[in-house]
C-alpha cells in the first residue's frame, strides 16, 4: 500500500493497517460476502490478478475458518503477473491470465475431477492513455 497523506487519512487504509491487510481492498470482499454469503460452501476459490493478496487473505481466512474439521478439502489459487509474499493455504501461480497455458495450470491445480466453485478478479490494467489500446487491454481481462 502507498504512503502519501491522503492514503493515511483514508479510513480503509487504516483499518488494514490495523487489521493486517495487505490492501485496504480486502474490505470491498468482505464486504461482499455480508450481503451476499458468497462463501458459502465453497472450498475450492480462484483470486485472479491477486497481487499484492489482500483478497487471497480473506478467502484463506473464511475458506478455512469456515470448515472446522476438513480443512485438507479448501484449495485457493492466487494468479498474477507479480510474485507476492506467501500466504497460509494459498498455492500462488505467477502467470497471465490471458494465456492459455497459465488457465490449464490453475485446472492442473484443482485436477481432474474438480473445478473452482468461486473465482474473483479486482485486477485492472495499467493505463496508457491511448484510449483504444486501453479498451482491448481491458477487454482481454475481461475474456480471461
Amino acid at each position: 500500500m502507498g504512503k502519501t497523506s491522503k492514503d493515511k487519512r483514508d479510513i480503509y487504509y487504516r483499518m488494514a493497517k490495523e487489521e493486517g491487510w495487505r490492501a485496504r481492498s480486502a474490505f470491498k470482499l468482505i464486504h461482499l460476502d455480508e450481503n451476499f454469503n458468497i462463501f458459502e460452501g465453497v472450498t475450492r476459490a480462484v483470486d485472479l490478478c491477486a497481487a499484492p493478496g489482500s483478497w487471497s487473505q480473506v478467502l484463506s481466512k473464511k475458506l478455512y475458518e469456515s470448515r472446522d474439521k476438513d480443512k485438507d478439502d479448501v484449495k485457493i489459487i492466487a494468479v498474477d503477473l507479480q510474485a507476492m509474499a506467501p500466504l497460509p493455504g494459498v498455492t500462488q501461480l505467477q502467470g497471465d491470465i490471458t494465456k492459455l497455458s497459465t488457465a490449464q495450470a490453475i485446472i492442473e491445480h484443482f485436477g481432474n475431477d474438480q473445478r473452482a466453485q468461486l473465482v474473483i478478479c479486482d485486477g485492472a490494467p495499467d493505463v496508457t492513455g491511448l484510449h483504444d489500446i486501453d479498451e482491448y487491454i481491458q477487454s482481454q481481462l475481461l475474456l480471461a
